[in-house]
């Protein structure tokens, strides 16, 4: 959320906006429940599993990568309701859907909503979140001017999002840890799923 956007509530960690309820923890089941239902949408079994394998991640998993997960805990799900789950939990605003800029690729998803900044293995197409801390100023501090510029030309600047490009090193895979609980301490940049599938590629 950018700062003062009227959607970010003081001491709440759920704050409803014009795109919907964005969680700033991961939400419990009767939070979900509530958020899917205000938005119209039912809140089902298969949505709540998806979205406990999403938020468990570290990484930014893509349909797919939910998929393979889920089906542990629930055999007969389709792929097609992963990725109408996946839908839903962007449009309640409990996740981000996160694509190249170029549209190649696979969309990938995360259930961190605070503002944070990704790297992308241009190789892999892998996205890792980045342990810099969001500032909100920064765009006004790449030019102090653009907001206005923009601002002339009918653009309203509510947010932006960064993501560096570029290669990871291979070898660095192998030390990176699979779910939170795993999560070493200190700032690293953390892996999606499909790190595994690399290192037997």
């Amino acid at each position: 959320m950018w700062p003062g956007d009227p959607s970010l509530t003081p001491g709440g960690s759920i704050a409803k906006g014009t795109a919907g309820l964005m969680a700033l923890a991961p939400l419990d089941h009767d939070a979900l429940r509530a958020a899917l239902e205000a938005a119209g949408l039912r809140c089902t079994p298969q949505r709540l599993a998806v979205y406990d394998q999403l938020s468990r991640e570290l990484r930014h998993p893509t349909a797919e990568d939910v998929f393979h997960a889920v089906r542990l805990t629930i055999p007969k799900i389709s792929l097609a309701t992963v990725y109408k789950a996946l839908e839903a939990l962007v449009e309640i605003g409990a996740a981000t859907k996160l694509t190249a800029a170029d549209g190649t690729g696979s969309a990938r998803y995360d259930a961190r909503n605070e503002e944070h900044y990704h790297f992308r293995c241009l190789r892999t197409d892998s996205v890792y979140d980045l342990p810099t801390r969001f500032d909100p100023a920064l765009v006004s501090k790449l030019d102090p001017h653009l907001e206005e510029d923009l601002e002339r030309q009918g653009f309203r600047v509510t947010g932006y999002r960064l993501e560096l490009v570029g290669y990871r090193d291979q070898a660095s895979l192998a030390a990176q840890p699979r779910h939170q609980a795993e999560a070493p301490s200190g700032p690293a940049i953390r892996p999606s799923l499909s790190d595994a599938n690399e290192n037997q590629g």
